[in-house]
């Protein structure tokens, strides 16, 4: 067991999920006094979104972690409005939050081709700064990997999330007897026939504890904020994450991963989720999933026989509940086709709620016809 966990702390330790940069932008050039020359600008750094790119490949080419953009030209004689310093585009990876070390965000990186301005270059010397040119911006930032997925696999570890993407997918994550076979997160894409493509990302497994920063803590859970729907993975016949942690059965666990999403942001119950029951190819399955869903059906009211700890402010109430086994391929046609429904609704509900709050907004351009008053001729409040 010891052997397992640090094998699987190197493995985790070359995924890098944030990074610290230095960036500035270039110092802009000299005017030219005696004949009103303008000297250029200072380059700009941009932070550009590309595919196939990880934050670890950037930290191994440029360990420094520093960018400066170009110096903008003097002005000269020959040239009397100089030349813009050379621009520099640091490429990071889509799904990325752009944060200065004060916190503000400048921007977010969520398709291929999306650029960020972090350091903008200083203004050429001119007549309104007596030719004096200015520094460009100094800043320090961070770039904090938060991925972009059509759904998020949330589940204690071992719970077969990984085998789930396999089947769905073309994924192919590392899948193992042991739990924490996870150490970073995977996308995978959910294939149709008519092209349709659905991404999913497998999640590293949380464990009781996580909304602390415990186990992987806040490196699973900030992923989970960018994906629009959820998948609660449990297994049917429960589990048990060591041998001195005490056994969950499956209701538990979804009490248990409910509570450590509302704990962490409470603003993440708020996002749809399927609860999808794996590992249906096993001994007593059917006994323990009608069990399972009687328990889902009363969950206030058995919640109260759990420890304080364990029970969640609200709960989710699934509008399915999914029997499958990623294992034998057990209900994933049904769950592929349910997924696909589930999203389409989402859409078209937020469609329908982007068109209304349009029209109040149109309405509230539209002045008000005011109302007729008795004795005056009707010329006078026709509109």
């Amino acid at each position: 067991m010891v052997w397992i966990s640090r094998a699987c702390w190197r493995k985790y330790g070359n995924f890098v999920d944030n990074l610290r940069l230095h960036v500035r932008g270039g110092s802009g050039g000299m005017g030219l006094p005696r004949l009103g020359g303008q000297g250029g600008n200072g380059g700009d750094v941009w932070v550009v979104a590309k595919q196939d790119l990880t934050l670890k490949r950037i930290k191994d080419r440029y360990p420094l972690k520093r960018f400066v953009a170009g110096v903008g030209s003097n002005s000269s004689i020959r040239a009397l409005k100089g030349a813009k310093g050379n621009d520099v585009q640091v490429s990071a990876p889509v799904g990325i939050s752009i944060i200065t070390d004060e916190g503000r965000m400048l921007g977010e990186l969520n398709h291929e081709g999306d650029k960020v301005l972090v350091a903008r270059g200083g203004n050429g010397g001119s007549l309104h700064s007596g030719f004096l040119p200015s520094k460009g911006q100094i800043r320090q930032i961070r770039l904090d990997l938060r991925l972009i997925a059509d759904l998020g696999l949330v589940g204690f570890p071992n719970a077969g999330k990984s085998s789930l993407l396999t089947a769905l997918s073309h994924a192919t994550p590392q899948i193992a007897s042991y739990p924490f076979t996870t150490l970073r997160p995977e996308i995978g894409k959910i294939m149709y026939e008519d092209h349709k493509q659905v991404s999913v990302a497998d999640l590293p497994g949380l464990i009781e504890g996580a909304h602390v920063n415990k186990g992987m803590g806040h490196k699973f859970l900030k992923h989970v904020e960018r994906t629009k729907q959820l998948l609660f993975v449990v297994d049917v016949c429960g589990f048990q994450l060591a041998s001195n942690t005490p056994f969950r059965s499956a209701f538990e666990a979804v009490q248990l991963l409910t509570k450590e999403l509302e704990l962490y942001k409470e603003e993440l119950l708020a996002k749809p989720a399927i609860l999808v029951v794996n590992k249906m190819d096993l001994p007593e399955a059917e006994e323990k999933l009608r069990e399972l869903e009687t328990q889902m059906e009363n969950q206030e009211e058995l919640s109260q026989l759990l420890p304080e700890d364990m029970i969640p402010g609200s709960f989710y109430h699934f509008k399915h509940i999914v029997p499958i086994s990623a294992q034998t391929g057990l209900g994933l046609s049904s769950l592929k086709a349910l997924i696909r429904r589930s999203l389409e609704e989402q859409e078209a509900m937020k469609t329908e709620s982007q068109r209304s709050e349009k029209l109040k907004e149109l309405r509230k351009e539209v002045p008000a016809i005011p109302k007729p008053t008795w004795g005056q001729p009707q010329s006078a409040w026709e509109p």
